[in-house]
């Protein structure tokens, strides 16, 4: 089969991608094959590829944004027949059975495995994954290529939308508006709560008030106009903690959805902080990829998007960190 091998880290312009024919896989037992069709680009995976994140595997396939249709069942296989559509999502495996995977928190199993770092991903024609974590899509009705892009953008922002509390008739503050805080947004919507959006660039000004925000401008330069029951950073912007802190009201909460951060300070504590509860998201979990999913296909939520094929992945990754791609969301067709 096709597959894109990362076998050691370099700048992305390097291209340390290579394109290869590598064997198919085959399903274990309790493991399903997809037979990918489109698998979305992320940014983390310019982080994988480039270092910024240690290899974990060499080579490996990268790729955590899947869609693709299952085409061989492993023995004892219950959820999941031949034909059916699934996604995988940057959950790959978990342990099952320490305290974190019998409490509901699977996402801090210290035996997480993450698709396309720990495990081979989607840059491929074909891959393998226990069945318990493909993600079900027979019944969406949304288009494939549409679904790729939400299964990590559009689960980690959920995620992080759930860590906040926000209910109906709350203020929500979103710093950032990149691909994640669109489906922030839009969900939040649905919910009833109020948008406010912090963002730099003119371009995402303009997208965050055609969505449908309540206030969008820049909160280093402009003050909000009310204050916020919580809030969510995208940007690995340190210096913008205390800002969001300080628009928060008292028993507020401030979710901090980066994997990484410049410094963070806070300079007066008793005024911004103090009261006020910070959370991280860290990784993602398959009951709030199951709401989201639900939540997107009755929304019938479009993000914008341009499929490109399968050949083209390294200029796509080196336009995606030159911030040139046509549109937020870019897709690759595998098959």
């Amino acid at each position: 089969m096709k597959a894109w091998l990362l076998e050691s880290q370099d700048k992305i312009e390097n291209r340390p991608l290579r394109l290869a024919e590598v064997p198919e896989p085959h399903a274990s037992r309790g493991e399903i094959r997809i037979k990918n069709l489109f698998c979305g680009v992320c940014r983390t995976d310019l982080h994988i590829a480039e270092g910024d994140l240690d290899l974990k595997r060499s080579p490996v396939i990268l790729g955590h944004e899947v869609v693709g249709i299952v085409d061989e069942l492993g023995e004892g296989v219950m959820n999941h027949k031949k034909g059916d559509m699934v996604g995988v999502s940057w959950l790959n495996s978990t342990c099952g059975r320490c305290k974190y995977c019998t409490s509901g928190r699977e996402n801090y199993c210290p035996e997480f495995k993450a698709t396309g770092w720990d495990a081979d991903g989607g840059y491929a024609e074909y891959m393998v994954i226990k069945e318990q974590f493909a993600l079900s899509l027979r019944d969406m009705h949304l288009e494939p290529e549409i679904i790729a892009p939400l299964m990590c953008p559009g689960i980690a922002g959920y995620c992080s939308l759930v860590l906040t509390g926000a209910k109906k008739g709350d203020r929500l503050g979103i710093f950032g508006f990149g691909p994640t805080a669109y489906y922030v947004l839009e969900v939040a919507k649905y919910l009833g709560i109020e948008v406010y959006v912090s963002t730099r660039s003119e371009k995402n000004i303009q997208a965050a008030r055609l969505s449908g925000a309540s206030w969008v401008a820049d909160a280093t330069k402009e003050t909000m106009p009310n204050s916020l029951d919580s809030a969510i950073i995208f940007p690995p912007a340190g210096n913008l903690v205390e800002l969001a802190l300080a628009s928060i009201e008292r028993g507020g909460t401030l979710v901090l959805a980066p994997v990484s951060s410049s410094e963070i300070v806070i300079n007066d504590y008793s005024k911004n902080l103090w009261g006020k509860d910070i959370k991280t998201l860290y990784n993602v979990n398959r009951k709030d990829a199951t709401a989201f999913l639900e939540i997107a296909d009755r929304l019938n939520l479009k993000p914008s998007i341009k499929v490109y094929p399968l050949e083209d992945l390294c200029d796509v990754l080196i336009a995606a960190k030159k911030g040139e791609l046509e549109t937020q969301n870019a897709v690759i067709r595998v098959a």
